[in-house]
């Protein structure tokens, strides 16, 4: 498994864990972004807002290239050889 399809698989457990509950995808979703936001303020370097500023702004205005980024990094396991463009290493 690919770092990524690793984050899909823990949203779906955590979505799972809410169970029935209300809004449970949104608060599943928001628990993975607040361990994030924190972990790219504590290793992201002095540039890390900017990085997210970027995303949103991508996700706002091009939604189909963010989405071709999350396609970069799914489904590529390293074990087993990588794309000789280096496109799995996209950040994402």
């Amino acid at each position: 498994m690919t770092p990524l399809e690793k984050t899909e698989a823990l949203y779906q457990e955590l979505v799972a864990w809410y169970g029935e509950g209300g809004d449970r995808e949104t608060r599943a979703a928001c628990k993975l972004l607040m361990v994030a936001l924190i972990k790219l303020k504590e290793h992201g370097g002095p540039g890390w807002h900017g990085l997210i500023e970027e995303y949103l702004i991508m996700l706002k205005n091009d939604p189909a290239r963010f989405q071709r980024m999350l396609e970069a990094n799914r489904g590529k396991d390293k074990r087993q050889g990588a794309d000789p463009d280096r496109s799995d290493r996209l950040i994402a």
